[in-house]
């Protein structure tokens, strides 16, 4: 399992070394964060359902459309996962994060491309 799926949304999982628990984010969203954890992958998954309901009573309750979670699987050559990943790790972001953060920019596209 490499993803959390409840309801449409979609969330990662991640393990921190600090706290010795798991934790995620819901992905594709644009304006709300939601975060979760759990020290068991039981845990990590009732925490990630209870967050998806009271992020969606939340926006029921306040009269507001709740964001879906922009989310897609893509299938990159291992060579462009391996570069991706270790320009996440020079910027101090997991793989996610940095292609968030970075691939609308043309300048972080050409280093993924380039064959420097």
């Amino acid at each position: 399992m490499d993803k959390l799926e409840y309801k449409g949304y979609y969330g990662s999982i991640e393990y921190s070394w600090d706290d010795n628990c798991l934790f995620g984010e819901v992905m594709g969203l644009e304006h709300a964060c939601i975060g979760y954890e759990g020290d068991t992958v039981a845990e990590l998954f009732e925490d990630f359902k209870d967050s998806i309901d009271f992020y969606l009573e939340s926006c029921s309750e306040d009269n507001r459309m709740p964001e879906k979670s922009k989310y897609m699987d893509v299938r990159i050559p291992v060579y462009v996962y391996e570069r991706i990943d270790k320009l996440a790790d020079k910027s101090g972001m997991n793989f996610s994060s940095f292609i968030d953060m970075n691939i609308p920019d043309s300048e972080v596209a050409e280093q993924v491309c380039s064959y420097n």
